[in-house]
């Protein structure tokens, strides 16, 4: 053989094997190469090209149902939940408080700062060199709260932005189980059992006056006594004024008084036969008056102007009615026996179901009459509301739920139970001028809580 023809015969040799390991890397089956492995192939590790895992996605079934669950474009809000008392309240005030502005020290120009030496233990004098008028420090205004002690009756107060409890009076009243703050903070009303433990006592106090950037002081309340066995009693939206119910004549009819945050300059504006009120103040113009409720007895709703002394009628013929009446006194949040939460137009006289089940009075108003924020039952078991509510035989486990009124449409805030690891079952709720802050107690413990919504 010629030297030429075995030198092709070489080159076709090697073809042909190049060939047929391209063949069975390529071509050869899976299964040939083990479960889940690549195999041993010389080519395969030597050229990793092309290189895959098989893997089997499960197919979602089909969506038969036609429905197409709702979006929102609304950025979550930034929250922060925690609790401000450490003791049991009977009630609580929100109010705007002056504070000096924490700002860095300021060296000024041509000042010597006295220094030690720490040899001859002598100090550089300060010599400015020149005159320099002292500047008052800045100011601004901050949320504030004051609480009342449910034991002793001493109030705290703190700013809601750096809880830091401070008793502000000492006075000792025991066994508070109801407080409401008026005159943005600075007046009080307590009601509490006197010692007979029958009549009820309504204490209302003037709070001592602050020194801006003074410690807080610890000093006693002055006031005096309404009269006894008021039952019911509410403050005025700018905090000016009370409005109390109380019965006359052996408990034969009731009586309606405004007066001043301090008790003074009494007005009568309302009688009635029957004794049986819950009453809310939502504007200066609008005093409501609903029946106390019950899960089989119809409801009632009343309106009245305080200036006029005129009474008409809102709602009517609901078993189980309880309401909460918006700033402007247009809206009407109500719910019935099944707490079915709606909201009634008091000049259209149409009512909106809210498709949330709570009660109004776990619930606030915004300002704008555009949004409510509610404490919202996790779950409702058993009949026979509010009175089983009332009465302590249940208590509900709340998340705090923002609620567009316009729409209906529901934004889940804060879960407390998540989030702090409590149940909470959020009564009196209330927010700052700004809508910066929802307070709230919780009704298993009474305990303050505050929810930062900025």
């Amino acid at each position: 053989m010629s030297k030429r023809n075995l030198t092709l015969l070489i080159i076709g040799l090697i073809a042909i094997v190049i060939i047929a390991f391209g063949f069975l890397y390529f071509y050869s089956p899976a299964s040939k190469l083990g479960n889940g492995t690549t195999g041993t192939n010389f080519l395969s590790n030597l050229l990793p090209f092309g290189k895959s895992k098989t893997t089997t996605e499960a197919t979602p079934p089909a969506n038969v149902s036609g429905y197409v669950p709702e979006t929102t474009t609304e950025a979550p809000l930034v929250v922060k939940l925690a609790k401000v008392s450490t003791m049991p309240v009977a009630g609580f005030g929100v109010f705007m408080k002056e504070r000096f502005v924490e700002m860095a020290t300021i060296i000024p120009q041509g000042i010597t700062i006295p220094t030690e030496n720490p040899t001859t233990g002598s100090s550089t004098a300060t010599t400015p060199t020149k005159e320099i008028k002292p500047t008052p420090p800045p100011t601004e205004f901050i949320p504030a709260l004051r609480y009342v002690d449910r034991t002793t009756g001493n109030i705290y107060e703190t700013f809601a932005d750096n809880i830091d409890e401070r008793k502000f009076t000492t006075n000792i009243i025991p066994e508070v189980y109801d407080a409401y703050f008026g005159n943005n903070g600075e007046s009080v009303a307590m009601r509490y059992l006197n010692r007979d433990g029958k009549t009820v006592e309504t204490f209302i106090g003037a709070m001592p006056k602050e020194t801006l950037g003074a410690d807080t002081m610890t000093n006693e309340i002055k006031g005096y006594f309404l009269p006894e066995n008021i039952s019911n009693i509410n403050i005025a939206p700018d905090t000016t004024k009370l409005f109390y119910l109380f019965n006359i004549g052996n408990n034969e009819s009731s009586v309606g008084i405004t007066a001043n945050s301090v008790g003074d300059k009494k007005i009568q504006v309302f009688s009635s036969p029957f004794t049986e009120w819950l009453s809310w103040w939502p504007n200066n113009r609008m005093i409501t008056l609903t029946t106390k409720p019950s899960a089989n007895v119809p409801g009632y709703m009343y309106a009245i102007d305080p200036d006029k002394k005129t009474v008409n009628k809102i709602l009517g013929n609901i078993n189980g009615l309880t309401t909460l009446t918006s700033p402007s006194g247009k809206l009407v949040l109500y719910s019935n026996n099944n707490l079915s939460l709606s909201v009634y137009n008091v000049d259209t006289k149409e009512t909106n179901s809210l498709g949330v089940k709570t009660l109004p009075e776990k619930c606030v108003w915004g300002k704008l009459n555009d949004f409510v924020y509610c404490a919202v039952p996790k779950s409702i078991e058993k009949t026979g509301y509010p009175d089983i509510w009332y009465q302590g035989e249940v208590s509900f486990t709340d998340e705090i739920w923002r609620i567009n009124i316009a729409d209906g449409s529901t934004f889940l805030i804060s879960d407390p139970t998540n989030e702090k690891g409590e149940n909470v079952d959020g009564i009196k709720l209330a927010m700052d001028e700004n809508e910066n802050y929802l307070f709230f107690v919780n009704k298993k413990d009474s305990y303050l809580w505050e929810l930062n919504l900025q």
